[in-house]
C-alpha cells in the first residue's frame, strides 16, 4: 500500500509523469478524483484539467470546483470546432510556468499537476498516434522545467498511444498505474490455481498475470460474459502499479499489485476487499483430527500387550553378522547364507575347454 500512496502523492517528486490506464472492465476515474482531491484539500499544489472525454462533474467533486482550474473541452470535436487543442493545450500551460506564481526563473517550488483526459480523445480526433506523441513530448518538456510538477495523463486501453508513451525514450521515470477488475483475480485463483500473492510466489504470480491480463477483451468477457457481474465492482478493484526511476544501467523496475476501495476512500490490501477475501487470505488453519485407527471394528485383534511387545523384542534375530561388534564405517560387504540346493564347487566348470 505504501508504493501506491507514495505516486499518488508524489511526497519525494521522483515522478514527474504519471499514466493512469483505465479499461472498458475497470474504470480508474476514482484514482483520478482522488489525485484532484488530495491537490485542493489543505495543499499548496494547484492542479489544472483539461477534460477531452468525461465532463468535469465526473472528475470532481463540486466542493473543489472552485479551486482546480478546469478546462471543459469536451466539445471540442474536428469539423465543429476551429481551435486545435494541441496548441491550446500547450499555450496554457507556459503561460502558468511563465507567470507569477509559477515563474520559472524566479524558481517557485509551488507543485502544479497538469492533468489531461484523456490522451486517447487526441489520437482519435486525427487518427494519428505520432502527432499526440510529439505533442505530449513537447508539454512533457514544458512541465519537467518546473521542478515540482508533473503531468498525469488519464488512458483507456486498448490504445496505440499507451505503448509510446510508457517507453524509456519519453521519459526515463515512470510511475504508471493500471486498474484491473476482481473478477481477473478471482479467475486466476480459480482457473490457473494462482491466488495473489503472498500466498503465490511473485516470479510465477507475475508470469501468469502479466500475459492474461494484457488480453483486454478476455478481461472484459470475465466482467461483461455470462458468468460476469455485468459491471464489475465500482467501489473496489486491483491496482497494478509499475514504478521505473533511474536512468542507463541504474534504471529500475518495480511492479507491484494493490487494491482500492472506495469505501476507504483510497489504496488498500487486498485481504480488505470483499470479492477478494476468499482468495486472498490464507484458509484457516483447522484442528487436525486424529488419523482412523485401521484395527477398529475389526473380529479379530492386531494390537499387542505389554508381555507380548517385551516378548517379540526378547527373540534373537537370525542375522549372519548378529553378535559381531558394530564398526562405525564397515568396509562394503555381502552377506550370503548358502541354500541347501546350491552348488559351490570350487573347481573350474571349463577346464575341459582348450582355451
Amino acid at each position: 500500500m505504501a508504493l501506491l500512496t507514495s505516486v499518488l502523492n508524489d511526497d519525494p517528486h521522483k515522478h514527474p509523469l504519471l499514466i493512469l490506464q483505465s479499461s472498458l472492465a475497470q474504470t480508474s476515474l476514482s484514482i483520478v478524483r482522488h489525485v484532484l482531491a488530495a491537490g485542493s484539500s489543505g495543499s499548496t499544489r494547484r492542479n489544472v484539467l483539461f477534460c477531452l472525454l468525461y465532463p468535469p462533474s465526473s472528475l470532481i467533486d463540486s466542493k473543489i470546483l472552485d479551486v482546480v482550474e478546469v478546462y471543459d473541452w469536451t466539445d471540442h470535436v474536428p469539423g465543429y470546432h476551429d481551435l486545435d487543442t494541441r496548441s491550446e493545450i500547450l499555450a496554457i500551460v507556459e503561460k502558468l510556468f511563465y507567470s507569477a506564481p509559477f515563474s520559472v526563473v524566479e524558481g517557485s517550488s509551488d507543485p502544479l499537476n497538469i492533468v489531461i483526459d484523456s490522451a486517447d480523445t487526441l489520437v482519435e480526433d486525427d487518427s494519428s498516434p505520432s502527432k499526440t506523441y510529439k505533442f505530449l513530448s513537447t508539454l512533457y518538456e514544458v512541465v519537467k522545467r518546473h521542478k515540482h510538477s508533473r503531468l498525469i495523463i488519464h488512458s483507456q486501453s486498448p490504445s496505440n498511444l499507451l505503448p509510446l508513451i510508457t517507453q524509456t525514450s519519453f521519459s526515463s521515470s515512470l510511475a504508471h498505474v493500471i486498474t484491473h477488475p476482481t473478477a481477473l483475480i478471482a479467475h486466476l485463483a480459480i482457473d490457473f490455481l494462482m491466488p495473489p500473492p503472498p500466498l503465490s510466489p511473485l516470479p510465477k504470480f507475475w508470469s501468469v498475470f502479466i500475459p492474461v491480463s494484457e488480453r483486454i477483451h478476455d478481461t472484459e468477457r470475465l466482467v461483461f460474459g455470462t458468468g460476469g457481474e455485468g459491471s464489475g465492482y465500482p467501489s473496489e478493484f486491483v491496482v497494478e502499479v509499475i514504478v521505473r526511476e533511474g536512468v542507463g544501467r541504474k534504471r529500475g523496475v518495480e511492479r507491484i499489485l494493490e487494491a482500492w476501495s472506495s469505501t476507504l476512500e483510497g489504496p488498500c490490501e487486498l485481504t480488505v476487499l470483499e470479492s477478494l477475501k476468499k482468495y486472498a487470505e490464507k484458509p484457516k488453519e483447522y484442528a487436525q483430527s486424529a488419523a482412523p485407527d485401521p484395527t477398529q471394528n475389526l473380529s479379530f485383534n492386531l494390537n499387542l500387550t505389554t508381555s507380548q511387545q517385551e516378548s517379540r523384542a526378547q527373540v534373537p534375530l537370525p542375522y549372519t553378522h548378529d553378535g559381531k561388534p558394530i564398526i562405525s564405517n564397515p568396509p562394503a560387504a555381502i552377506f550370503y547364507d548358502p541354500d541347501s540346493a546350491d552348488d559351490l564347487d570350487d573347481d573350474d566348470p571349463d577346464e575341459d575347454l582348450d582355451i
